[in-house]
């Protein structure tokens, strides 16, 4: 049990545990401190100065991000000479900013533009300044470089990660964060979800999309992935882990999409081609690895750093690829529409996606064409920009008839296995449900606890018909890569291994409301596994509709090899 200390903040008196720092007991009581280059993320940076506060018997403020409180401290979070301080301080980060980003389209995100208004400080006297400083593409992610503050928090982001992509290289006389050249990017967008000023953000494609929304030879279909129901309401001014699973069909319908479906029911498929994968394994006796493959930043990672246990990702595609690839196929089939008339526009979480489209290996061929299951990729902040362009208010929403916030069928009712599929362990605990009912496994336990949470590593053993499996979720490449160098020495340390590459899983992506942190995550998990507690079908194997295509559609190996699955090099 930590020790408890006695401090004042603004003449309350409070317990306090021993070696939290004055801000995070702050925000513990919710005492507002202004802060910008603080994450509870990362190591705290002291850069930006805004977190001031006066402490009795010492002459200077200080930084409450980074300094320790001790038994018997006054405090003093607010008087004019801090306020002053603050507001100086604030106008030299923006001295720094590029002019046009009081109205730049998609940086809601920076925090620059709240705090100015709150603290009061003069931005316009800045409005003329330009730097030459450039704009940075690689792949998905776009840096503006003239919009750094040099905080570092994009660097210890990548760095935890294990990439260590980005750095500072001297130009000009000044340190400017760069891509490292003999690095590779794995496009997981943390450097977005840690940059309090909008620097870094995801290629938006919403402007591509809105045409063919008004393009009556098109068939737009929005799919939208399982983290996104319970994050997307933060956008909207709700508390993390709001469920807004209608809500959010009921917009997307709004803006003139045509059908919308779950990828949540993707991942039914997905997690029953992982599961025979499984099996077979299991079936084999002879000791192997299975790693998960539906995190493209995670593949990516094993790819460029890992390349040796590329050929134990397992061959399931990802859940939006497959359902892209049915809609193209079965559904189209099914409905009589030209599959090059489907317009398919995943809505993630993460930015990694807008990758994985363009993937050679993500392509198949239909009826002699080449064809890409999904077309567009969509964060969910983009999308939340898309709904308030068009004036829609997701949060006010009201319905008139129940079918104006379901998803369309078929692919409109996963299992709960599906929707878990948003948090870290929810692949691996998914998988685990669909083996053992593959494998008739008596008494069958539906929830693996030991998977889920928000541990980096979280490590179980699974029974199954009389064989233990050891098996791991991870969560962040930098415990990934903990994990798979531990590998390199005990191969057969883990039969199954699920990796994701953000915080938390896809509920903690780059490309997901901000700001987020462990509290925000952790809400936005617990809510997927309350819709999995309160939903009938549980199991992958079991939903109906999944069942209908295998026996319709998906009732022969090619036909199954080539929708389902795909092999990484």
């Amino acid at each position: 049990m930590n020790k408890a200390i006695k401090i004042i903040i603004n003449g309350k008196e409070i317990i306090a545990d021993y070696g939290k720092t004055i801000l995070e007991i702050a925000k513990d009581n919710n005492i507002e401190i202004p802060t910008l280059c603080y994450h509870s993320d990362l190591t705290p940076k002291a850069s930006c100065r805004l977190c001031l506060v006066n402490i009795k018997g010492i002459k200077n403020p200080q930084t409450s991000c980074s300094t320790v409180a001790e038994d018997g401290m006054e405090i003093e979070t607010d008087n004019l000479e801090i306020a002053k301080l603050r507001k100086t301080n604030l106008e030299l980060l923006f001295s720094q900013h590029k002019e046009e980003c009081p109205d730049c389209v998609l940086q809601y995100n920076c925090q620059l533009l709240r705090l100015a208004k709150k603290i009061g400080a003069d931005i316009a006297k800045f409005s003329d300044r330009k730097k030459d400083f450039p704009i940075i593409e690689f792949g998905p992610v776009v840096f503006d470089s003239s919009k750094c503050i040099d905080c570092g928090n994009c660097i210890e982001a990548c760095e935890q990660q294990a990439v260590g992509y980005l750095g500072l290289e001297k130009k000009n006389d000044f340190h400017q964060v760069c891509p490292i050249e003999s690095r590779s990017c794995i496009f997981c967008g943390q450097c977005i979800a840690h940059c309090p000023v909008g620097a870094f953000e995801a290629k938006s494609e919403f402007e591509q999309i809105e045409e063919p929304l008004n393009n009556k030879n098109k068939i737009v279909i929005f799919q939208f992935a399982p983290s996104i129901r319970t994050s997307i309401g933060e956008e909207f001014n709700l508390p993390p882990g709001t469920i807004v699973t209608g809500q959010l069909v009921g917009a997307i319908k709004q803006l003139g999409v045509d059908y919308v479906f779950d990828v949540s029911v993707g991942a039914d498929f997905t997690t029953l081609e992982e599961a025979k994968e499984m099996v077979e394994k299991i079936e084999s006796g002879k000791p192997s690895l299975l790693m998960s493959s539906c995190c493209p930043s995670w593949v990516r990672f094993v790819e460029k750093y890992y390349p040796e246990f590329v050929p134990n990702i397992a061959t399931a595609r990802p859940p939006h690829i497959i359902l892209g690839g049915l809609i193209k196929t079965y559904w189209a089939n099914k409905e009589k529409i030209d599959p090059e008339k489907i317009l398919v526009v995943s809505v993630m979480p993460c930015v990694a996606k807008k990758y994985e489209i363009t993937r050679k290996e993500m392509l198949f061929k239909h009826n002699g064409k080449t064809m890409a299951p999904v077309d567009y990729v969509l964060t969910t902040r983009e999308l939340a920009y898309l709904l308030k362009k068009h004036g829609i208010d997701l949060a006010a929403l009201k319905f008139t008839s129940p079918d104006q916030s379901k998803p369309d069928n078929p692919f409109g009712d996963p299992s709960g296995a599906g929707v878990i599929y948003g948090a870290s362990g929810g692949v691996m605990e998914s998988a685990i449900r669909t083996a053992t009912k593959i494998l008739n496994v008596p008494n069958v336990r539906t929830d693996f606890p030991k998977v889920r949470g928000q541990a980096g590593v979280k490590v179980s053993q699974v029974e199954i018909n009389g064989k233990v499996l050891n098996v791991a979720a991870v969560n962040g490449t930098g415990n990934a890569k903990t994990v798979l160098d531990q590998l390199k020495v005990e191969s057969n340390m883990y039969q199954c291994l699920e990796v994701m590459a953000c915080p938390g899983g896809c509920i903690g992506g780059g490309g997901q409301p901000l700001p987020q942190n462990a509290q925000i995550r952790a809400k936005r998990a617990q809510a997927l596994y309350s819709i999995d507690e309160h939903k009938t079908v549980r199991t992958s194997f079991d939903n109906p509709e999944l069942q209908k295509v295998y026996k319709y559609f998906l009732n022969n190996p090619d036909i199954i090899k080539k929708i389902c699955h795909t092999k990484y090099k």
